[in-house]
């Protein structure tokens, strides 16, 4: 059961403020501040202004974690706060931890290495790797909250969130654990992070125009637009959350998770690990497509992912494929990579607590092949009981969660 949300994103800084902003179609994209972009061939990305974690730690603390690590610890908080989850000597080794990064910390690794250049490995910071490791935003939300249970960090890339997510389902089915907090964080809008995704040919070179740039399933998509954030849920077995009286958004209901065995980034055209991926949720959930009503789309505002999860869906949902309601959040927060799968179920539980989808921006002119009701520009207001999210990651890594009213 998904008893507490958590979220930093670049159209908010928690939950409520992030999904109000989606509902309404805004745009967190903008021209890059974090650095001189100036010499870049992509100078904008979908930054989270304004962040502050001072209220989670002291400075201090917070000089040892990178953004990454500071972007999920504030989230832990407010997914721990919203479910109202105190932790103390008898339950803390029931309490877990699966949190994932699909690049880590890149900013730490980037400055300590200028270090190393300029001023030689002696002046290389003790806190370099414990900074940088992929492993410390699960590391850091367990030693801050007093969290005992199992604790580890999965990279799947763009899948990681949602891997994590679903690991974590799987510990609480075996009985590891009682509760754990669970999604992704990351921080990849740095030098290395932006230049490299672009000389991957990945991001969209609309320098002109940020906040029309992520534009999934329209037919002149160019890329996606790189974001940052994190999004993280607390999962409860049911008994356990019923007993302690705690408000229950959905059910977590069904995990799949598969692979391409294709190519390094790009997908398999044909969609069939993702479709693989859906099956194997809505089998494990006890449900057919026909019960879906809505999806959060992976949707990232690339040629071939976009055209693959539409396939996907047809290959998946038949007939009902018509019916079913889609939208890309990342049409207006960008592709948080690591993180995306964690902020996406957010959004579903979200979806099915208040009956409104998000929009998928931008899309003003649907690509032919892809043909589905992604809900173009506007929000749409519908009673949604079973929500899924798909995932989709370099390396072939396909990962979707179904999420079911309780």
């Amino acid at each position: 059961m998904i008893t507490g949300l958590g979220a930093v994103t670049p159209v908010g800084a928690n939950v409520s403020t992030t999904f109000t902003n989606l509902v309404a179609g805004r745009s967190g994209a903008a021209p890059i501040t974090l650095f001189d972009a100036a010499d870049f061939s992509v100078r904008f990305a979908a930054e989270v202004k304004g962040f502050d974690a001072s209220h989670v730690a002291d400075a201090k603390t917070l000089r040892h974690m990178d953004r990454f690590t500071q972007f999920a610890v504030v989230a832990a908080q407010e997914a721990l706060a919203d479910a109202g989850l105190e932790v103390n000597p008898d339950n803390a080794e029931r309490v877990g931890v699966v949190v994932g990064s699909g690049i880590g910390g890149l900013s730490t690794m980037e400055e300590q290495h200028r270090v190393l250049m300029e001023r030689g490995p002696g002046r290389i910071s003790p806190f370099l790797v414990p900074k940088m490791i992929a492993d410390m935003a699960a590391g850091q939300i367990s030693i801050l909250f007093g969290l005992k249970g199992i604790n580890y960090a999965p990279v799947s890339a763009c899948a990681t969130g949602s891997h994590a997510i679903g690991e974590a389902f799987e510990a609480i089915r075996r009985d590891s654990v009682d509760a754990c907090v669970a999604g992704g964080s990351e921080a990849p809008i740095t030098p290395l992070g932006v230049g490299g995704f672009a000389a991957a040919k990945a991001l969209s070179t609309r320098n002109d125009d940020p906040q029309g740039a992520s534009r999934p399933f329209d037919v002149s998509r160019n890329g996606f637009v790189i974001g940052e954030g994190a999004g993280l849920v607390i999962l409860e077995e049911l008994e356990h959350a019923l007993a302690r009286g705690a408000h229950i958004y959905a059910e977590l209901a069904g995990y799949g998770a598969t692979a391409d065995a294709y190519h390094i980034t790009s997908p398999d055209s044909s969609g069939a690990g993702a479709a693989r991926s859906m099956t194997a949720a809505l089998a494990e959930a006890g449900v057919g497509p026909a019960d879906v009503q809505y999806i959060n789309a992976h949707g990232t505002s690339t040629q071939a992912n976009d055209k693959l999860e539409t396939l996907a869906v047809h290959a998946v949902f038949g007939r009902h494929a018509e019916s079913v309601l889609l939208s890309s959040t990342k049409s207006m927060i960008g592709h948080q990579l690591g993180a995306a799968g964690g902020v996406e179920i957010v959004v579903c539980a979200q979806v099915i607590e208040k009956g409104v989808i998000p929009p998928t921006i931008n899309l003003t002119e649907a690509d032919p092949l892809c043909d589905l009701n992604y809900c173009p520009q506007e929000a749409v207001t519908a009673n949604v009981d079973v929500a899924m999210s798909n995932s989709f990651g370099f390396g072939g890594h396909n990962a979707c969660l179904v999420l079911r009213r309780y």
